[in-house]
């Protein structure tokens, strides 16, 4: 993938605000998990349940500093002249996963405080001596707000940066694909994990819905509509992420614009897999009360989550790749 062209004017003039923006919007989270490491309980209330585990609070922390550097250093790479000689596979997997990452917080968090203002329980409408402490009611726009804004600006930077080094690859409709371009191994696996996202899809309908069965104890007591609008987020990504894939492997609707199923394919995925992966994570970390312990379709249904996203994402790269070498004409 070379091809390569020069910014416009107004895009000239846009990129540099856009790359001191995302970098700014990462202060607050890095600012916390350093203080956090280094020992300070700024923004965590007594009795949190981060408090619990000092030594994985330190990794975890310490790991999350890392991920939001990760964002600068993408931020420089999408503006600078040195960026467009970067091969395609070191810029697209941490760009795929800050996308995955960062898209469920910007439609999650805001959901949510809709939902509030709504009349839904949460932690903005109910009262903090009625849940269990985890993070100061202040951490929590002022982190997710600092997302939004990463995701918004360095969203922009990778939609520029690409249509300018491979703009070529996805133009045109679904219809005008090459028919031979998909061959049937990866149709099944996309098929594959379309199916296979109906399980944690349906797990968090249900759950999304009121219905409890499958949580632990814990969460079940806590859930309200915070929760319930993340996991309606989570199965319209998968939903998206599964139609766009086998819209691409199948080149149907023809009409359809290939970079609008590419785009739709990338941010499914990458938010399926990325946070599918996290949260598999988070559920097997240690837990000292055995009502908190995370239930097995919990596990199931993130674990399912992070299966189908790295399935579908692998078609995608597929098609990427073959796409671009045949447009390219190295192929």
């Amino acid at each position: 993938m070379t091809t390569t062209t020069a910014p416009t004017g107004r895009t000239r003039a846009l990129r540099p605000a856009l790359r001191v923006l995302a970098m700014v919007a990462c202060l607050p989270y890095i600012g916390l998990k350093v203080a956090w490491v280094a020992g300070s309980r700024v923004g965590i209330p007594a009795g949190s349940v981060l408090l619990d585990h000092h030594t994985l609070m330190v990794v975890a922390n310490s790991l999350s500093v890392l991920a939001d550097a990760i964002v600068v250093l993408l931020a420089l790479l999408l503006t600078r002249p040195w960026g467009t000689r970067v091969r395609a596979w070191l810029l697209a997997f941490p760009m795929w996963a800050a996308t995955g990452l960062l898209a469920p917080i910007m439609t999650g968090y805001p959901g949510q405080l809709i939902a509030s203002l709504l009349g839904g329980s949460g932690p903005v409408s109910t009262p903090a001596a009625t849940r269990e402490p985890f993070l100061d009611a202040w951490v929590f726009p002022v982190v997710y707000g600092g997302f939004i804004l990463q995701g918004l600006s360095l969203g922009t930077l990778f939609v520029l940066y690409a249509r300018d080094r491979w703009g070529h690859v996805w133009a045109g409709r679904l219809g005008g694909l090459p028919a031979g371009l998909v061959g049937p191994r990866t149709r099944a696996v996309a098929v594959a994990g379309s199916v296979l996202a109906l399980v944690p899809a349906a797990l968090h309908a249900l759950w999304a819905c009121g219905v409890t069965a499958g949580l632990s104890p814990a969460f079940a007591a806590e859930y309200d509509s915070d929760h319930a609008t993340v996991d309606v987020v989570r199965v319209l990504f998968l939903v998206l992420a599964a139609a766009a894939s086998l819209c691409l492997v199948w080149r149907r609707p023809a009409g359809l614009r290939l970079r609008t199923v590419l785009a739709a394919a990338w941010v499914g995925s990458g938010a399926a897999g990325c946070w599918g992966a996290y949260m598999t994570l988070v559920m097997l970390l240690p837990v000292n009360e055995a009502g908190k312990r995370p239930s097995a379709q919990m596990i199931t249904a993130y674990a399912g989550e992070m299966i189908t996203g790295f399935l579908l994402a692998g078609c995608l790269t597929v098609v990427l790749a073959r796409l671009d070498r045949r447009r390219s004409g190295t192929a």
